[in-house]
């Protein structure tokens, strides 16, 4: 850790306190007849303003109370990008409460532990995700209320939930008029978990102060004035939806809230795009690649010159962003984050002016790396023994990362000490540093493929594949074998539906990476798997694939 240095106390309004009632206080006071746009549970779409968004969380604080919810209670949402899981999104915090985001992605088993293990007090439920909700209470959870949110009186809802209630019910017999409590900044406002991908998931409990900081920064780097129009894209169960809810209410912006859609309707949120002249989105190449195939069979191509599309997950293949800016103009920046982290810890948004005279080819080369730390975020790159490493952009490293924003400890988690290195949270991210600043990352510790005593990065490989104009998507897993302790295997998806010769991958790769390194197997695939966020599972390929060079030995 660091030593904290006493200075003369200052005059200023230290105490006032930084939390997330503040933020949409002053937005619905200084932009009342800003717009919320929002799907409607017909498919149809409908409005409302700020003002009128300020008035239901009001309502909402009120119903809360009702139910028991105060200080330190835990309150849990089962539910879509939707016009009440914005307001929710204030309400819960607004009285001191957790907002835990319950992750729609996550199995049965690991969602009602984070249930369970976060001790949450109520949950509301979507009602098209009622069998979820029944699932939880069939594993004994321990939840007190149950409120279920449709536009359907409660007695045409079909359901199994014990002490359930009607949220708009709730809603009408509630008063707007409430003196919410102003609220300890380092309290928490929202609990996120992991995916639980390696044990069971670990609960991060977000501060009023970290989640509001993350907002200035955000609206900061992104450029956001009360002119942008945001599109929540990725789902607002997990991660904050990456911060732009509060960055977006911290500028004033107008949202469009697109509700449930799938990977395969990615079309309707393009439509809504251009029709709301949306200015700024997030999602993951799972999304935006399908949303990019849609707009090349446009006949007149939409004009996104001034949208920017905050792309995370995995790195965007360059043929991706290269894509957007050729047909629309559109902004494809790369960030970096966790959902420890709140989760903006890099964004590549521009290039530093030292390097705008770089080549065109070189300027969009930098476009795939992570991007610059965000200003009050430490980035370290260390080796196995804690050292820290040049940033020169070749020696790779755990990177270490820490900030008002980033996780200082899990909840109630038994090796949480192991996760954290001199006061900063291990990533357990391979990456390198340039002499620019820019953060590139090379794998994931576990992912890295060791091939005769070497490294080779599978997400450098992954992009030049992707670059093939019949591939979909690709995935470069590391696999065990005889004589070189791992080889690489690749993994693909086409567009004909047919296998990738190995030869022109080998081409695709030549000068990027040495003969050694290249990959002797190619198995194509329909689709490859991902985990609950969108990530490629590389852990369930290496273990479907994990015995082909034995194979190939008999």
């Amino acid at each position: 850790m660091y030593d904290i240095v006493q200075g003369l106390p200052s005059t200023h309004g230290d105490h006032y306190q930084l939390n997330t009632t503040t933020l949409l206080r002053h937005a619905a006071r200084t932009y009342p007849e800003q717009e919320i746009v929002y799907r409607t549970t017909d498919g149809g779409w409908d409005r409302y303003t700020y003002a009128d968004c300020y008035r239901r969380v009001r309502q909402l604080a009120n119903v809360l109370r009702g139910l028991d919810i105060g200080p330190a209670d835990v309150a849990g949402v089962l539910d879509w990008n939707s016009k009440r899981h914005f307001e929710l999104y204030w309400a819960i915090p607004a009285l001191g409460s957790v907002l835990l985001q319950m992750n729609l992605r996550l199995g049965a088993e690991d969602l009602a532990f984070v249930t369970d293990h976060s001790h949450a007090k109520a949950i509301f439920v979507d009602e098209s995700l009622l069998p979820v909700a029944e699932g939880l209470v069939a594993a004994g959870v321990g939840v007190e209320s149950w409120v279920v949110m449709t536009d359907k009186p409660l007695s045409e809802v079909t359901t199994t939930l014990p002490n359930v209630r009607s949220f708009e019910d709730l809603m009408n017999d509630a008063s707007d008029e409430i003196d919410l409590p102003m609220i300890d900044e380092t309290s928490s406002y929202s609990a996120c978990y992991t995916t639980g991908t390696t044990g069971k998931p670990k609960g991060i409990y977000y501060s009023h102060r970290g989640i509001y900081l993350h907002s200035m920064s955000q609206a900061q780097t992104l450029s956001m004035t009360p002119y942008d129009t945001i599109m929540l894209i990725t789902p607002m169960f997990h991660g904050n939806c990456w911060g732009l809810p509060q960055a977006g209410v911290f500028a004033a912006t107008r949202f469009v809230l697109p509700g449930r859609y799938t990977a395969e309707e990615t079309s309707a949120l393009v439509d809504a795009m251009i029709a709301e002249n949306v200015t700024i989105a997030n999602g993951a190449p799972a999304i935006f690649e399908p949303m990019l195939r849609y707009i090349e069979t446009l006949a007149e191509k939409p004009d996104f010159n001034n949208t920017r599309l905050l792309c995370g997950a995995t790195e965007p293949p360059l043929s991706m962003m290269r894509g957007f800016h050729d047909l629309t103009g559109a902004d494809i920046v790369h960030g970096y984050g966790a959902t420890e982290t709140t989760p903006a810890v890099t964004h590549n948004r521009g290039i530093k002016p030292l390097l705008q005279s770089l080549p065109e080819d070189a300027r969009w080369n930098h476009k795939r790396f992570q991007g610059l730390p965000v200003t009050g975020v430490d980035i370290r790159i260390v080796d196995p023994d804690g050292n820290d490493l040049p940033r020169d952009g070749a020696s790779a490293g755990e990177i270490l990362v820490r900030g008002p924003w980033i996780v200082e400890s899990y909840y109630d988690l038994e090796d949480n000490d192991s996760r954290f290195f001199e006061g900063y949270w291990r990533s357990g991210d391979v990456g390198t540093i340039d002499e620019h600043g820019y953060l590139k990352l090379t794998d994931r510790i576990k992912d890295v493929i060791k091939s005769g005593g070497e490294w080779i990065s599978s997400i450098d490989m992954e992009n030049a594949i992707v670059a093939h104009p019949k591939v979909i998507e690709a995935a470069v897993i590391g696999v065990a074998h005889p004589k070189w302790q791992e080889r690489p295997v690749v993994l693909v998806a086409t567009k004909d539906g047919a296998d990738l010769p190995l030869d022109e991958v080998h081409a695709l790769l030549a000068g990027k990476f040495a003969k050694w390194q290249l990959p002797d197997v190619i198995i194509r695939q329909d689709s490859l798997p991902r985990t609950s966020v969108g990530k490629l599972d590389k852990k369930a390929m290496r273990a479907a694939h994990a015995d082909i060079y034995r194979k190939q030995d008999q």
